[in-house]
């Protein structure tokens, strides 16, 4: 069969903050680059960002606080000389959205203006209203298109091209009309965000289903640190769908169902602005003794009613909005109804500090970049602080752009040509999924995923649980063997797009599942019910999973980078 072969010097996949932030650089350096997509770059998940993006600026506030606060809110599992090259860029990366066009709220001596945020010890989240990711997803957007990269979006990139340890490309196919082609470059990025749709409850888009993690990992090359997944305290009630952490860092109370403020016990000191994985846990926790809200007592309230309208009409619009129309309830007149939803993603593909993709824990992979959510040069540890993600997103991402063009114009990356005979394997496994006529669902065995997932791995992990998971997903692995899609066009097929998703979805699952049954402690997100504190002398290091040709899943270790922040206990 003939297959289309593009050819570029780089090529993105994800256009989020990261991949329109690295494409920008490399396109800027006078590199033709060309953006995948699976969606338009306006509609990535990056744009839900609300609360704000972090960076020291105010006098009383400093890049070592910054990273202080990052380490300690990591339960000091993140690399030290990362968080300090993000910390210190930090400000910088502020000044360069805001030259590109980025309008950030102000305070009234016209500086950007800073709110709290949970683990922090100053109001560090520059922020636009409620709106901040969209805000800069416009604008770096903007700057790419107006630079010349080319944006292909309702593209599916389903594999990367790898050969003797170097990827060559991608195969992608158009959703339009499940064209496929190839896109032949000398250097291939990731920026595809997060996989919280492996949950129930989760606050991610639909497009979010972690496929670059499980592309990664069918190649027998790790990811790293994936039993760490953030869950968000407040998440809207039943759906999931976010209340930004700006509600607590304007002022917002958690409530239980006997009216007691109840972060007074978890948390005396920071209360509501706790670290996210103090806060989920608690609020989860007060539920699980039956102090919840509401005729199902499967919830919590924060109320935001003491700010007035004026406040949140100014700084709090969206969430405004999202509460009334997913809840029937508004902030300025009532406490809204919030539990803790599947979030944010602390693992995915390992990486060094310049973005190169990891081919175990001392070698790297040639011509392969990672940045962002799916990345992990692990800034975050075992627990991200909020607006710490929009940072890292934009930061990384230029700087692994940066990477990309010093890397090309030394000439570290040989170009080698791809052909068809690249891609047969994948397009033999998508003609399987298409043609296959068995009696199973998609929608069931996500739903049993999603379902299983949660109540097994979620906030709160036993042996017990985290096992009957890992035979559950083997189950799901299995079964999904005798699929059946009703779709078998080529046009618009989103039945075999979320055929796809889901394979993807059971292959990272297991990561995460292993890395949280050998993880015999309590680390930041992870938390498991046996062993309740932090074991450093055991657990201090960075769990690096791989998977062979039949699925088998083995396992080990690399080293922490420590620095200035020695360890301490981690209290709030």
């Amino acid at each position: 069969m003939s297959i289309p072969i593009h050819k570029y010097d780089v090529v993105i996949v994800g256009a989020g903050l990261a991949g329109c932030a690295a494409a920008r650089e490399a396109a800027a350096a006078g590199l033709s680059v060309c953006v995948l997509t699976k969606l338009h770059p306006l509609r990535s998940h990056s744009g839900a960002a609300q609360g704000g993006i972090n960076a020291a600026f105010s006098d009383e506030d400093s890049t070592e606080l910054h990273e202080f606060d990052t380490v300690k809110g990591s339960d000091y599992l993140c690399d030290q000389d990362a968080v300090r090259l993000m910390c210190e860029g930090a400000p910088e990366t502020i000044r360069w959205a805001e030259k590109m066009g980025a309008v950030f709220s102000r305070s009234e001596d016209g500086k950007i203006a800073q709110r709290p945020f949970g683990g922090q010890s100053s109001p560090r989240a520059c922020y636009a209203k409620d709106r901040t990711g969209l805000t800069l997803l416009h604008t770096i957007f903007e700057q790419a298109h107006r630079d010349g990269v080319e944006f292909k979006d309702e593209y599916y990139v389903a594999d990367i091209i790898y050969k003797d340890g170097k990827v060559n490309g991608v195969f992608a196919y158009n959703l339009v009309d499940n064209e496929p082609m190839i896109f032949n470059a000398k250097a291939v990025m990731f920026a595809t965000g997060g996989y919280g749709r492996a949950f129930r409850i989760n606050s991610n888009a639909h497009a979010n289903t972690g496929d670059a993690l499980s592309i990664v990992a069918r190649h027998g090359l790790p990811l790293e640190d994936m039993e760490f997944v953030q869950f968000h305290p407040t998440g809207i009630a039943g759906s999931g769908v976010l209340i930004s952490e700006a509600a607590r860092g304007e002022g917002g109370k958690l409530f239980n169902s006997l009216g007691e403020r109840f972060m007074e016990k978890y948390a005396p000191n920071k209360l509501e602005l706790a670290s996210r994985d103090v806060v989920s846990r608690a609020i989860t926790q007060e539920i699980l003794e039956g102090r919840g809200c509401g005729e199902d007592k499967d919830h919590v309230h924060i109320d935001l009613t003491h700010l007035g309208a004026d406040l949140i009409n100014s700084k709090l619009p969206e969430l405004r909005d999202l509460a009334i129309t997913f809840l029937g309830q508004d902030m300025i007149e009532e406490p809204i109804s919030i539990a803790a939803t599947a979030h944010y993603s602390m693992g995915g593909i390992p990486c060094d500090m310049a973005g190169h993709v990891r081919l175990d824990t001392k070698n790297f992979v040639d011509g392969f970049y990672a940045a962002g959510e799916c990345a992990c040069v692990s800034v975050h540890g075992a627990n991200r602080l909020g607006a710490n993600s929009v940072l890292e997103a934009l930061f990384f991402g230029r700087h692994v752009g940066q990477s990309i063009v010093t890397d090309l114009k030394a000439n570290k990356i040989a170009f080698k040509e791809a052909s068809a005979s690249d891609v047969e394997a994948v397009m033999q496994r998508l003609e399987t999924i298409k043609t296959g006529n068995g009696e199973e669902r998609v929608p069931t065995l996500r739903d049993e995923l999603q379902d299983s997932m949660t109540k097994n791995a979620g906030v709160f992990r036993t042996e017990k649980s985290l096992l009957v998971q890992k035979e559950k997903l083997k189950e799901l692995k299995e079964r999904f063997k005798n699929v059946r899609i009703d779709d078998k066009s080529k046009i618009y097929n989103t039945d075999l797009q979320e055929a796809v998703e889901l394979s993807h979805m059971i292959d990272f699952s297991a990561f995460i599942v292993e890395g949280a049954i050998l993880r015999k402690e309590s680390r930041g997100a992870h938390y498991r019910e046996e062993f309740q504190t932090r074991d450093d002398e055991n657990f201090l290091k960075h769990t690096m999973t791989y998977m062979d040709k039949n699925g088998e899943l083995s396992t080990e270790y690399m080293d922490v980078v420590l620095g200035n922040h020695e360890l301490a206990e981690r209290t709030y």
